[in-house]
């Protein structure tokens, strides 16, 4: 294996759809090779024009054919895995196709390579379970999408080894993301922990009649949404004292919900069809007008925010 202070490691995504190609964005803009690799050729061949666009989206005066000429496609997974440093698997949300990836790539992999999944909730020792040298599996969660959401959750199994962890975390750092060492293999890590715990409770005020989903939305975005991206929870206590904090949750922790499965709500949404802004209805109602200025609209704040971290004003320039 090559080091982050060295040669530039050479990267593998396994997985050429949404995350796949947006984690190969974030490699090639940083200056790596990246080998990407997709059984279907369709999704292969329109990876290029997607990162082409994310790196213009982000900086419009950078020079992104030079980046592109990082980007090398296959659909043979013994040639974009050789050689590679960090090979990523970026594959569909399901534990036996995860567990099917790298047992393929386990025998395909140079000895020195970290293996790591992208998984969003899946305990990496599940994951890892047909691997030989389970010690270089572990979890690089990106958030959607890689390229603007600076986030990565490097996870860490019963069975990693640790400094294969902290130099995944090294290299992230260097390419430009905000990476944080998650030292239990725990199902959905930090992030999803918090982000399902907060679902949790939003599907349940609406179930009860407590409010619409358009106040808990309302709510979050304009209550303690708003702080969040430059205050966390927990500094948050500490910056009120944990004694109002303590005398809160006196207070509310008991009537907090604590359904241990997904909420019947839920269930019964997915179960009419109601599945979301695609058909027109989920928690919410949607045109198709709506969904996409709503989504236009939230990829604007996302391309400001990362351009204020890059130090970039609107024409690319610092």
């Amino acid at each position: 294996m090559t080091t982050p202070e060295g040669p530039s490691p050479k990267v593998a995504v396994v997985g050429a759809g949404l995350m796949g190609a947006g984690i190969a964005e974030v490699f090639v803009a940083a200056g790596h090779e990246v080998g990407l690799y997709d059984p279907s050729a369709q999704a292969l061949a329109s990876a290029p024009a997607r990162v082409r666009a994310g790196l213009e989206l982000l900086d419009p005066e950078r020079d992104s054919g030079e980046a592109l000429r990082r980007l090398a496609l296959h659909t043979d997974l013994a040639i974009v895995v050789e050689g590679g440093d960090l090979v990523i698997e970026a594959g569909p949300e399901r534990l036996a196709v995860k567990q099917a990836i790298f047992a393929a790539l386990d025998p395909l992999a140079s000895a020195g390579a970290v293996l790591a999944s992208n998984t969003s909730a899946i305990p990496i020792r599940e994951i890892a379970r047909d691997c030989r040298a389970r010690e270089r599996v572990i979890g690089t969660h990106f958030w959607n999408p890689p390229a603007l959401v600076p986030l990565v959750e490097v996870v860490q199994s019963e069975a990693s080894d640790p400094a294969l962890v902290q130099w995944t975390i090294q290299l992230l750092d260097q390419a430009g993301m905000k990476p944080v060492h998650v030292r239990t293999d725990t199902p959905g890590f930090v992030g999803n922990r918090m982000q399902h715990a907060l679902k949790r409770e939003a599907i349940a005020l609406v179930a009860e009649g407590v409010c619409d989903a358009e106040t808990v939305d309302i709510v979050a975005r304009y209550g303690f949404g708003a702080r969040l991206g430059i205050l966390g929870p927990l500094e948050q206590s500490d910056l009120v004292g944990l004694e109002l904090l303590l005398d809160i949750q006196t207070t509310l922790m008991p009537a907090l919900d604590r359904t241990a499965v997904p909420h019947p709500y839920l269930v019964e949404k997915v179960r009419r069809g109601e599945t979301g802004a695609a058909v027109g209805r989920g928690f919410r109602e949607w045109t198709p007008e709506q969904a996409a200025a709503r989504q236009a609209e939230v990829t604007r704040e996302l391309v400001a925010a990362a351009r204020r971290r890059r130090g970039l004003n609107k024409g690319g320039r610092r």
